[in-house]
């Protein structure tokens, strides 16, 4: 997956905001906080970060490709970079960035979610 194409994808998503910071990364949020990262890796190569739940954590620690994501894991957050990004793997990559989207937007208040129209019975 390329910035570009991982800009559209977290774009498309409802109530999301983007910035450059932290060395220029791409930083998506919902609601204020942040679900998606897209910066360099080794060899400057394009690396995602993303929220997942514990047992995505443990499942994809040990995955080649993936590793706990670098400043979020040594704080205790459930957040994995994806360091291998081919063309093959881009919708193994959309699952998760959905899945942190998800879980990021479960983690705002009601009051807030029902303002950005997140979350909510049909």
């Amino acid at each position: 997956m390329t910035f570009e194409e991982f800009n559209d994808f977290c774009r498309a998503k409802v109530a999301t905001t983007y910035v450059m910071q932290w060395g220029n990364a791409h930083v998506w949020k919902v609601g204020g906080k942040v679900f998606a990262i897209g910066g360099w890796g080794s060899e400057d190569k394009p690396a995602f970060v993303f929220k997942t739940s514990d047992l995505n954590y443990v499942f994809l620690s040990e995955k080649d490709g993936y590793k706990p994501a670098p400043y979020f894991a040594t704080r205790g957050m459930k957040w994995i970079q994806h360091f291998d990004s081919t063309a093959e793997t881009d919708e193994e990559l959309k699952y998760y960035l959905d899945e942190s989207y998800r879980l990021v937007s479960l983690g705002l208040t009601k009051k807030k979610q029902k303002e950005l129209g997140l979350n909510q019975p049909e």
